[in-house]
């Protein structure tokens, strides 16, 4: 994750690759010719830490790739100073408003954004300055520690936020756009970061007009897409082809805000980072790993969305894979990006394609419980009566490769169920020869170790062991090694918008998916879509706020598993 820090930089493409147009004062600066392919990026730090930092790998005075910077130099650098530009397009959405405005507010707050920045909301609406900041006043929190500070930071946030009516696709307005943004940027060196919070069948114009009507002419542009990335392989590949026609790869920042989320992320460090976990992390020690993601309601509100989508591409062919992918994937070369979607993408490609026989759909149907009713999903006005769209669904993944060659993965998502939970368990293998297991009657399940990675709600990683009971007597129980995070980290953990939006703006795409990866996620699940689809597969019916249909039992029997969600203490 970046760290929060504020630096100004001159990008070499200001000056074509050519020395001779570089500002003068660095051309008397310049200790030795330097050739045309050799040109450096220079970073010119305004932070003085990190300038201090610079100089003191120059003992003799002079920088290691011998270009020295006198102080007239160093002045006209930083006279040069850099500002970002933050467009929110969607503005007067539910996303925005809720996640996208709060999160920034929040790296304001503790002062991870740069001296100079300035937020545009871009919509449809006709809204006024003063009435967005009315707006998104209403879900700004000051929850991180609730300092005394609040409001005072809250002006001055509001302050640097401003807004622009267009329609998506018109290249005037945007135009319109980006004379503000110049406006606000002042003469600085300009970097524009865009948040597309709009509907897919939009992305392609709104990045067409952004690209060629209100990119930064001299620093960066990116442009962060919100899921769902297609619908299929097909119309997944023709989104970035589109996409593509008016951005490099690198300036594309697809998001799955669970790849931001805490337990995510910590993910590779409690693996690569604590040698009692590696060793054990195979098909030899491993019986299963279950990823399980619940809602305790419904599709209040996005019945028109989700019923184009369901439940598989909704969460399982992102959310859920990309954690997969994370936990499955081989040592990375280095914490660099690159290398660690490169090891994503291998796992990605040895999975097996999904197959209607390993995976069970369902959705909810109402009823009563005592005085409260509860409504089925095609209650909801906008979807249809008749409607087969999965609320539900339990899959068995496998990777065909040496590590992990047999271990079923079973995944699970669904909504309306009987809690709200995200979740990874790793049950392990029986004790060979167990001494003890007289101990633990017929069923060797009751026995076995879990490691339970919770990613939301109560973040938690415990360990499930066999112990003994205090006493005179051999009796035996399962207990847990519990980190608790709220316990041991009192602080509050920042929502994941906040960190890959931090990410996003210093360039770290390590939490951001590649295209790569999205062609081989869409090729494990493309297939079965199709079948589900063509032959108008019904899914299997569970009652709001249930465990879920009955069918996800016997899938994970065939495996001979049990879900570890259904014996959990919830500890």
């Amino acid at each position: 994750m970046a760290t929060c820090s504020s630096s100004s930089f001159i990008s070499p493409s200001s000056f074509n690759n050519d020395p001779t147009q570089l500002p003068k004062t660095l051309q008397k600066g310049l200790l030795l010719p330097i050739r045309r392919s050799n040109i450096p990026l220079l970073h010119i730090h305004s932070n003085s830490h990190l300038r201090k930092q610079f100089q003191s790998k120059c003992s003799n005075g002079y920088p290691l790739n011998a270009v020295h910077f006198q102080d007239e130099a160093e002045a006209e650098a930083e006279a040069k100073e850099t500002t970002i530009s933050i467009t929110v397009v969607g503005a007067s959405g539910d996303l925005a408003k809720k996640k996208i405005f709060p999160a920034l507010f929040a790296l304001f707050y503790e002062d991870c954004l740069p001296k100079h920045f300035t937020v545009f909301g871009y919509a449809r609406s006709k809204l006024t300055d003063e009435e967005l900041r009315n707006m998104i006043s209403r879900t700004l929190t000051c929850r991180i520690d609730k300092r005394e500070n609040c409001s005072d930071k809250m002006v001055q946030f509001l302050q640097r936020c401003f807004y622009h009516s267009g329609q998506y696709g018109s290249e005037e307005n945007f135009l319109e756009l980006d004379r503000k943004l110049k406006e606000k940027e002042a003469g600085r060196l300009p970097n524009r970061l865009f948040y597309l919070s709009i509907p897919p069948n939009i992305f392609v114009d709104a990045v067409r007009c952004a690209s060629c009507c209100a990119s930064s002419a001299t620093g960066w542009t990116r442009v962060i897409v919100e899921k769902p990335f297609g619908r299929d392989s097909e119309s997944s590949g023709e989104l970035t082809r589109c996409l593509k026609q008016y951005l490099t790869e690198d300036q594309i920042f697809r998001i799955d805000h669970y790849l931001g989320k805490e337990l995510v992320e910590n993910l590779s460090v409690l693996r690569f980072s604590n040698l009692v976990f590696e060793p054990l992390w195979s098909r030899q020690y491993i019986r299963n790993v279950q990823l399980i993601f619940s809602e305790d309601f419904g599709v209040e509100g996005r019945g028109g969305y989700f019923d184009s989508y369901g439940i598989i591409r909704d969460i399982m062919q992102n959310h859920l894979l990309q954690i997969l992918a994370l936990f499955a994937m081989e040592t990375p070369v280095s914490l660099d990006a690159e290398d660690i979607r490169n090891e994503k993408v291998k796992v990605l490609r040895s999975m097996r394609t999904l197959q209607l026989d390993d995976v069970v759909v369902g959705q909810y149907k109402g009823h009563t419980k005592g005085s409260k009713t509860y409504p089925s999903y095609t209650d909801d006005p906008t979807i249809p009566n008749h409607s087969l769209t999965a609320t539900f669904a339990a899959a068995a993944l496998f990777i065909d490769n040496a590590r992990w060659d047999g271990v079923p993965f079973l995944m699970k998502a669904g909504k309306a169920l009987h809690n709200r939970r995200a979740e990874i368990r790793v049950q392990f293998r029986h004790v060979p020869g167990n001494l003890y297991k007289g101990k633990f009657g017929m069923d060797m399940d009751e026995a076995t170790n879990e490691l339970v990675i919770r990613v939301q709600p109560d973040e938690a990683i415990y360990l499930t062991i066999n112990n003994k009971i205090p006493g005179l007597g051999m009796r035996l129980d399962r207990s847990n090694l519990n980190l608790l995070y709220k316990a041991r980290y009192p602080r509050e953990i920042p929502d994941a918008y906040e960190r890959l939006l931090l990410d996003a703006m210093a360039g770290e795409r390590r939490l951001f998916i590649r295209s790569d990866e999205l062609d081989a996620a869409w090729a494990l699940f493309t297939p079965l879509l199709k079948e589900l689809e063509e032959k108008k597969i019904a899914p299997e019916l569970y009652p709001y706020g249930s465990r879920g249909p009955v069918g996800e039992h016997y899938l994970a029997a065939k495996y001979n598993i049990r879900w570890g969600d259904l014996t959990s203490d919830d500890s």
